[in-house]
């Protein structure tokens, strides 16, 4: 802008020179008029008179100096613009690097803009039903757009793969930002010269690394992380070897997988990274890195892919293949799963069943059980009965017995028959009421097989009672 105000007034300068110049040759024409003019004062003719005026913006020495004051102006000041770090450098050799934003002094310097962070995009262009590609859109400082390559995996399967990186300029160090500017001039040098060369060979060395169906399996995340790691630490070194097929036999139930090795020897070629003896990658020493640039990676990925119509088609059919197995495993898991059901239904009747008899036998059991538990307790009650019985049996003859005796001693004593008779009535009531007063015995005293064991000593006791007995009567 200070240019261009300058480069005006200097103009206008040059423009109030040359009209100065003018006036000066008209008024002397002016002169010569009037002095013409006075002579044929009563002629028909007269020259006509023209007084210019004077320049209106003064002096144009004093213009072309202002106007090149101002253009000086404009080398010694430049306005820095946020976002974006500048290399300044001076007429007689030193730089210095500027990244704040405002009004800043260059002193007639150059000055090499560069971006914080740039954008870089490998864009797969729709194509429309002509068969025309779109349009890519426009470059400008610290965003840049191209159209997506097409690459090969290491299977000769190819695609165009669309990509987004972004990298920035490092700051922190300007002695090496100012290096850098200083190699490049330019950030669109910076990019073209530098940048997107690397992106290319770390697109085309992660290519060769896996199969277009591994990149579809699972192994995007690994492209992505390949392709960042070379873009900052340099490119991989890769090697050929050679990988015997092995042809999956599926066995038994779907989720039961074998791998046998093919009747005819089948190898493919491969390529993997090269690492050294301690197991670190070895990368390409030749092949130039962004962090020796100061540039560091923000960003670092895969945003689309089209793969060519041939791979487009096998996966068509091996989506088919797939959504046919799946059915068929779905299939073959209800079979399974309702064979399973039918077990388990007969295994839960027949445990229903075996619970009803093992029930019902538990019952048999249990009145068995009691029936002979009440056989047992009823031949003990027999048996104490009979001991029972035995002991009244016992007890009467110990009474008889010494009726009789007592009997015969009153005979000899010399006693009437009706005294006699009298008396034993008494003695026999009296007994009788004895025996009704006592308790029956708690314990008996029993010999081998039930048999009465101890009779004398039994005997001794029982006359020891009655005796007693006879005594309480007398």
């Amino acid at each position: 802008m200070l240019t261009f105000i300058g480069v005006l007034v200097i103009v206008a300068a040059i423009g109030g020179f040359v009209w100065n110049q003018v006036k000066k040759v008209q008024d002397v024409k002016d002169k010569q008029n009037v002095l013409y003019n006075e002579t044929q004062k009563d002629r028909y003719y007269h020259k006509p008179v023209r007084n210019l005026p004077i320049f209106p913006l003064g002096s144009p020495l004093i213009l072309t100096i202002a106007g090149i004051f101002i253009i000086t102006l404009n080398g010694m000041f430049f306005w820095a613009n946020s976002g974006t770090a500048y290399a300044v450098q001076y007429p007689w050799g030193g730089d210095k690097m500027i990244k704040t934003q405002g009004l800043k002094t260059k002193m007639w310097g150059r000055t090499i803009p560069l971006s914080f962070e740039i954008s870089i995009q490998d864009k797969i262009l729709p194509v429309d039903s002509n068969g025309d590609k779109g349009k890519l859109g426009n470059n400008q400082d610290g965003i840049y757009n191209r159209e997506a390559k097409l690459w090969e995996f290491s299977d000769a399967i190819k695609a165009e793969i669309g990509t987004a990186v972004v990298v920035g300029v490092s700051t922190d160090d300007e002695e090496l930002f100012l290096d850098m500017a200083d190699r490049n001039r330019s950030e669109s040098k910076l990019i073209y010269g530098r940048v997107l060369p690397n992106i290319d060979a770390a697109i085309k060395n992660t290519c060769k690394l896996m199969d277009a169906q591994e990149y579809i399996s699972g192994k995007s995340s690994d492209f992505d992380r390949y392709f960042r790691d070379q873009l900052e630490n340099g490119m991989y070194l890769v090697e050929e070897y050679y990988e015997e097929e092995r042809i999956p036999e599926i066995i038994g139930d779907t989720s039961t997988i074998r791998t046998i090795k093919p009747q005819r020897s089948s190898k493919q070629k491969r390529f993997r990274i090269k690492t050294d003896e301690q197991g670190n990658i070895v990368r390409d020493n030749k092949s130039n890195t962004l962090k020796q640039y100061g540039i560091t990676i923000y960003q670092a990925q895969v945003t689309s892919i089209d793969w060519e119509t041939s791979f487009d088609d096998r996966l068509d059919e091996q989506k088919k293949e797939v959504a046919q197995t799946q059915l068929e495993k779905q299939q073959a898991e209800r079979q399974f799963y309702t064979a399973k059901k039918e077990v388990a239904k007969g295994e839960a009747e027949k445990a229903k069943e075996r619970a009803l008899l093992e029930k019902e036998q538990i019952k048999l059991t249990i009145a068995a059980e009691t029936e002979a538990k009440v056989a047992e307790q009823n031949v003990i009650a027999e048996k104490k009965k009979l001991e029972v019985a035995k002991l009244q049996a016992q007890s009467k003859k110990v009474s008889a017995d010494a009726q009789y005796y007592e009997n015969s001693k009153l005979v000899s004593a010399g006693l009437t028959p009706q005294e006699r008779a009298t008396l034993e009535l008494e003695k026999a009531t009296a007994v009788a009421r004895e025996f009704s007063k006592m308790a029956v015995p708690q314990v008996v005293i029993m010999g081998q097989e039930g048999k009465s064991g101890g009779s004398l000593t039994n005997s001794l006791i029982q006359a020891e009672m009655a005796k007693n007995l006879i005594n309480k009567s007398n």
